[in-house]
């Protein structure tokens, strides 16, 4: 009875702490503090020490449970997200004092229960399995308890040997957490004083406008987008219907460049490079939001992805910063539609000239967690795509997850095709605005290899799509630029001009819209023969 009583304890507090499939792996680490109780002791004294030992780690995960229940249910954040390092990270003593005495009611409902935990917790430990002196060690009916318990065992050390796993642990969890926090506190002048430096370089290069009038652009960024899998750019199944609406509306004003590369397989240097302008040349290159500020823009930042380094190398020199996401990491389930909101009101702020950059979740694995519960139309289909997967000997796995992908993408097109439509309607009649789309890396899902996910080691990983609307007449000129090859690393300069920044060293024929496009072949981690399909 007290094994079991101590196990839905705990197995309770990690319930409410994690979604299902988080819990199970909180379980699978919790496994042998649970079956330890089951173990016969029979000196006294190794008793009361695995008494102490159970309870102290045990009350580890129940307080991790209460602790990510609050902040989720008051803050709908994750304790490792951006907002609640950084506010960890910048409360003092005294202002943690005033917090306690602002929300002790809340804080005092959520306690009770960890407190009935723990006085539970103590009666179940002390009344572990006990050995008498005089039974023998081993029993043949105990041979299926010991099977079963070695079974049970197994799974929680594979659970232990995985590292995303294992840094769940409360005691590790919690202990890195505390370093990030300290981490945090200590970069903060260091991230303050590049901030400041960034937009003193920018300043210095005196960028001006080549018409000073209003206008409003919006940059997207979406994430681990493949454009072999948007029927904007030829896929089999219907993935982009809304934009190729939008395409037909439209005309030549959006123009789709399904020959756009990413010189990078992930993230961050990823994003780098588009804010950087490619790092080519010599010396720290501006940085994109800087020079738009130092021209007299207004620039927003709205995201839906909680990275902490993205938000301080980036984000964070933009003059309003907005994340609807506070939980990092692949097991977040907000959707890109949350955001759609705040930009609306970035839309119709007052300020003449505006930015947006809009940063997206995409098609970041976990692809099921990337679109609505039951918004899978290629789900058990079997359709042209399956086919050929099959015969190409990809695992059921791996086409499965590739049915999750193009769901994902599916709903993705909805946002994107919103997102113009949003910018669009903000501009009245005469507005002036444009809109750009890329993907900071592509995505492997059964294109070359049997696996999904990033990949650097196949060109899926780099095949991204990029997208380019403007109001001005010139843009219906345009037609010929779709045939163009892009690459990611220069999208910095098209922006640029999107924005009709001028400044000195800029190199405009980097832009995919100038009239003297110099492409350039970039260097990537794959045996490539050309750019141009």
């Amino acid at each position: 009875m007290a094994p079991v009583a101590l196990a839905l304890v705990v197995v309770g507090f990690i319930a409410v702490g994690h979604d299902s499939r988080r819990a199970l792996q909180m379980a699978a680490l919790a496994l042998p503090l649970l079956l330890w109780m089951l173990w016969p002791l029979r000196s006294s004294a190794l008793h009361r020490l695995r008494a102490v030992a159970v309870w102290s780690v045990a009350m580890l995960f129940v307080l991790d449970g209460a602790v990510r229940h609050y902040l989720m249910a008051s803050y709908r954040a994750s304790p490792d997200s951006a907002m609640v390092l950084g506010a960890a990270a910048n409360t003092q003593a005294r202002e943690g004092f005033e917090y306690l005495q602002a929300y002790w009611p809340a804080m005092l409902a959520r306690a009770l229960p960890v407190a009935v935990a723990a006085c539970l917790m103590a009666w179940a430990v002390g009344r572990g399995a006990r050995a008498s002196v005089d039974a023998p060690a081993w029993r043949p009916q105990r041979r299926r308890l010991a099977a079963a318990v070695a079974a049970l065992l197994l799974v929680s050390g594979l659970a232990h040997a995985s590292k995303p796993w294992r840094r769940m642990h409360p005691a590790l969890f919690w202990t890195q957490w505390l370093e990030s926090t300290q981490q945090l506190r200590a970069g903060w002048s260091q991230q303050r004083e590049l901030k400041s430096r960034a937009l003193a370089d920018a300043r210095t290069l005196a960028p001006s406008l080549a018409d000073p009038g209003p206008a409003t652009v919006m940059l997207v960024i979406g994430e681990s987008v493949n454009r072999d899998n948007l029927s904007l750019c030829g896929y089999a199944r219907g993935t982009s219907p809304r934009l190729l609406a939008d395409k037909a509306q439209l005309g030549d004003a959006l123009t789709v460049l399904c020959r756009a590369w990413s010189v990078d397989a992930s993230t961050l240097p990823a994003l780098d490079n588009l804010f950087r302008f490619g790092r080519t040349g010599g010396g720290e290159p501006p940085h994109l939001i800087a020079l738009a500020r130092a021209a007299g823009y207004r620039v927003w930042w709205i995201g839906n992805q909680d990275d902490l380094a993205v938000t301080q190398q980036h984000a964070q020199l933009a003059d309003e910063v907005q994340m609807v996401n506070r939980r990092p990491g692949r097991a977040s389930d907000s959707l890109d539609g949350d955001l759609l909101d705040d930009v609306q009101r970035a839309l119709h702020d007052p300020a003449p000239r505006k930015l947006l950059v809009v940063h997206l979740m995409g098609a970041h694995p976990h692809y099921r967690l990337r679109y609505p519960a039951g918004a899978n139309p290629f789900v058990d289909r079997e359709d042209e795509v399956d086919v050929a997967m099959r015969r190409a000997g990809r695992s059921s796995w791996t086409r499965e997850a590739r049915q999750d992908y193009d769901a994902a993408l599916l709903y993705h097109d909805g946002v994107l095709s919103e997102l113009l439509g949003q910018l669009r309607g903000s501009l009245g009649a005469a507005g002036r605005g444009a809109w750009m789309y890329l993907s900071d890396h592509g995505q492997e899902v059964g294109h070359e290899i049997d696996h999904a996910g990033h990949s650097a080691a196949t060109q899926a990983g780099y095949r991204i799509p990029a997208l380019i609307w403007r109001s001005d007449a010139a843009s219906r000129t345009d037609a010929d630029i779709a045939g163009r090859p892009f690459r990611a690393d220069w999208a910095g300069w098209t922006v640029a001009e999107l924005l009709g920044l001028r400044w000195h060293g800029q190199e405009a024929t980097r832009s995919v819209l100038h009239p003297d496009y110099r492409w350039q072949a970039p260097r990537l981690d794959v045996s490539l023969s050309s750019f141009s399909h």
